[in-house]
This record gives structure tokens, sequence and C-alpha cells, in this order.
């Protein structure tokens, strides 16, 4: 790994260096997100380098080429973004979203919600305590920041539209969905807040 990154041009070292960066910041890249997307391309065009570097760090690499996105796995717990009852419930919701909005899309359309559909799904849950906008606002740019979603506007407004990225299949898979299900009826019955 040394010897392929001593090969490389100084441009192409800061670059590794800032894309290590953001991914041990954010855990995600998008492909079709704007700030993402040389990040993306170059950590696909030195994927082994990267590959070698983050198992040195007990971290391993996740990519989903067809979908345009990378994420960065640890493997314990100290490594995990513990969310809050509301954000859990409302990332929750974000993938629910994503599966149902793609059916919707094109192939060359970004999978987009809006701020009321989150507000609509909530309610639909059940779930006594109400959805309070504050914490909604807090979560969607904690998710933003993740490189989740990409929000297209004012967050405060119902109508602000939401582009859900596809990193979201990496953060809850398919697999998940299940234990998805299970989680929002523990909530529903006023289970944990974390």
């Amino acid at each position: 790994m040394l010897d392929s990154l001593e090969k490389m041009t100084n441009p192409q070292q800061t670059m590794f260096r800032d894309v290590a960066n953001k991914l041990l910041a954010y855990n995600f890249l998008a492909r079709d997100k704007k700030d993402n997307k040389e990040a993306y391309y170059f950590l696909m065009s030195y994927k082994d380098i990267f590959d070698e570097f983050f198992k040195i760090l007990g971290l391993e690499l996740v990519l989903n080429q067809q979908q345009g996105s990378v994420m960065l796995k640890g493997f314990n717990q100290a490594q995990t973004l513990r969310l809050k009852r509301d954000e859990t419930l409302i990332l929750l919701i974000l993938r629910l979203l994503y599966h149902e909005k793609l059916k919707e899309t094109s192939l060359n359309e970004n999978v987009v919600c809006v701020v009321a559909d989150i507000h609509e799904k909530y309610d639909y849950l059940e779930i006594k305590k109400r959805l309070n906008k504050t914490d909604l606002v807090a979560a969607l740019r904690l998710f933003r920041r993740y490189n989740l979603i990409e929000a297209t506007g004012d967050l405060t407004t119902s109508t602000c539209r939401i582009v859900l990225m596809p990193t979201i299949l990496l953060a809850i898979p398919s697999e998940d969905i299940n234990s998805l299900y299970q989680t929002i009826n523990r909530i529903k019955q006023g289970g944990d807040e974390e």
C-alpha cells in the first residue's frame, strides 16, 4: 500500500487523504451528490489502495456500484453512530419512502420525497408522540451530513424536496427490512429512546 501511495503524484496523494478523511467523517459517499462525485470516482480508481488502508484501521469499504454508493463499515459498536428514537424512526421512514418512490421514478431521475411525506408516514405509524418539527429538521440535517439525503429548499416547510440518496440502501440494507418493522413495532409500544 505504501508503495502505491508513493507512486501517486502530490495532487493524487492529497486527494487520497481528502477522500479517506471524508469517509472517516461521513461514512457514506453518493456518486450522484454534487460534492461527492469527484471523491467517488477517485475512490473507484484506487479502490484496492483504499481497501488496504481501511483494513489496517479495522474498517471495510462496502460498495454498490450499480447504485453509485460507498459505505465505510466498522466492526465494533464504538464505530457505530447511536441514533435517538425519533432519528431512528425518521431514518426508517426515509428508507421506506426510498423503496416506495423508487417504483415511481425512471432510471435517470433521483428518488425524491417531500417533508410532508415523512409526517404522513409518521402519523400512519400511530405513535403516541407527535413528530416535533425541531427534531425532524435536526435529524434531516444529520442525515444530509452523512450523505444519505440532499435537501433542496427550506427543511422547515412541508413542501421541501428531499432527494433520497442510494446510500440509504447501505445504511439499511434490504435484508434488514424485517428488523426495521420489528423496530417500528417496538417503538410504537413505547420502547427505548435510542
